[in-house]
């Protein structure tokens, strides 16, 4: 499963996400993990969430976020639900430009294809206007 939070900067889409990682660790008795892009939230995650910088890591990619969830996954048979603030930040080439929401469409189907076979659950943010997402993109809303 994979659901995504579109809004425009300032929409409080990371507040929300805060909330979805803390209900979730305190609601799932497996491992819950947010992926964000800087030390932004640290202070707002429950210390039952495992919060990552993907800075810390060098990620900035969306072939590197692939590879780093699949060895979260790998090394971390418990992790139940993957959340992930601010995609464009994060995968700096998944960002649109010229309305191509193509690579965005292709990694939330990785996600979406990654999550049927793994059994985890991923929550993400995208910094946009909601009236420019796809169909390939409102099918994860």
């Amino acid at each position: 499963m994979v659901k995504v939070i579109m809004g425009i900067k300032g929409t409080g889409k990371t507040k929300h996400l805060a909330q979805l990682v803390n209900e979730a660790a305190a609601d799932e008795r497996e491992g819950v993990v947010c992926i964000e892009h800087g030390p932004n939230m640290m202070f707002e995650i429950n210390y039952r969430a495992r919060l990552v910088n993907a800075m810390e890591y060098d990620i900035h990619r969306a072939v590197f976020l692939k590879g780093f969830i699949s060895g979260l996954v790998a090394g971390n048979y418990d992790i139940s639900h993957i959340f992930i603030d601010s995609l464009y930040k994060i995968a700096s080439e998944l960002e649109v430009k010229d309305g191509d929401y193509s690579k965005v469409e292709e990694f939330l189907d990785w996600l979406e294809e990654f999550s049927g076979a793994h059994g985890v659950k991923f929550t993400l943010t995208i910094s946009d206007r909601v009236e420019n997402a796809t169909d390939g993109i409102k099918k994860y809303f």
